[in-house]
């Protein structure tokens, strides 16, 4: 099933590419794969998945060490402070920062350990109460406060759009995404670059494309329905 579902998924990545005028190496796959046993991630992985997703820093650190070593691991959901110690270092990408506080943890524990973290600042373009990230109003000021820390890379912006029925009503939030990031980038702050827009899930990666994505995050599309934990 997996390796079906990958078919289908990278099939849709090239015809939104397609339509877009862009080139499919432009988009990056991410796998999220949330509440699911280990085996259908190793089934995704051997249908040629490299880039992995996850929500919880307890589901990064059991998973990390059961996969294979070239497996580029993304922290994309809500990250507090007291857990930035276990996975600076263990990630490709902190996808989810959306405070000068957490950027200023994140950065104290990369110089503690000596490495360099790419993050990605998360912004609530759709002004959703229930989700986490920066306004877009908000996001240029901390963009230049985070650029300021040490061993702290900002790569991007991030934005989980409104769970809608019609992937179309998203794409005013994916194109003022793009936008934000044009703007930004024209302001050529050092230390930010704005190559990465993740932006897109499973019921609206095809519009988010078309709109600039960099990083798309699929779940289920790729390994079916949520389950509940256990």
């Amino acid at each position: 099933m997996i390796q079906e579902n990958m078919e289908a998924v990278e099939h849709v990545i090239e015809s939104s590419c397609g339509r877009a005028g862009r080139s499919r190496d432009e988009v990056t796959l991410i796998a999220v794969s949330k509440t699911k046993p280990l085996a259908l991630l190793r089934e995704a992985y051997d249908a040629g998945a490299r880039e992995f997703g996850e929500n919880k820093v307890q589901d990064l650190l059991d998973r990390i060490p059961e996969m294979p070593a070239d497996v580029r691991w993304h922290m994309i959901g809500h990250l507090q402070r007291n857990k930035v110690k276990y996975i600076v270092g263990k990630v490709a990408m902190i996808h989810s920062v959306d405070s000068l506080r957490l950027a200023e943890e994140i950065s104290h524990e990369a110089v503690k350990q000596g490495v360099e973290v790419d993050v990605l600042v998360e912004v609530n373009v759709a002004g959703e109460e229930s989700k986490f990230g920066v306004s877009a109003a908000d996001c240029t000021l901390l963009v230049e406060e985070i650029a300021k820390l040490p061993s702290v890379h900002v790569q991007g912006l991030m934005t989980i759009a409104p769970f809608t029925e019609d992937a179309e009503e998203n794409r005013q939030y994916f194109r003022k995404l793009k936008k934000l990031s044009v703007d930004i980038g024209s302001k050529n702050i050092d230390n930010v670059n704005m190559a990465v827009l993740s932006m897109g899930m499973t019921g609206d990666y095809p519009v988010a494309i078309e709109e600039g994505a960099t990083y798309v995050r699929v779940g289920t599309g790729i390994f079916g329905e949520r389950q509940p934990r256990q």
